[in-house]
């Protein structure tokens, strides 16, 4: 019975390491660096996967301070 109750207040475990925010700064970069190369449409890929980033990060924090 115990083994139960301790697997209810065990905390949900999702497996993301939280480098949400990293991968959003480097996608940033590279678009940085791909635009002043002259590559634009691999800057706007990687600035929309930038902001992606920045938005799963966000909703994450955010319910991390919630729950």
């Amino acid at each position: 019975m115990s083994a139960t109750l301790a697997a209810a207040a065990a905390p949900l475990q999702l497996g993301l390491t939280g480098d949400f925010l990293w991968l959003a700064v480097v996608f940033v970069v590279v678009a940085i660096l791909a635009g002043l190369a002259g590559f634009r449409g691999v800057a706007g890929l990687t600035m929309s996967a930038a902001r992606l980033f920045v938005l799963v990060f966000l909703v994450l924090a955010v319910l991390a301070l919630l729950l």
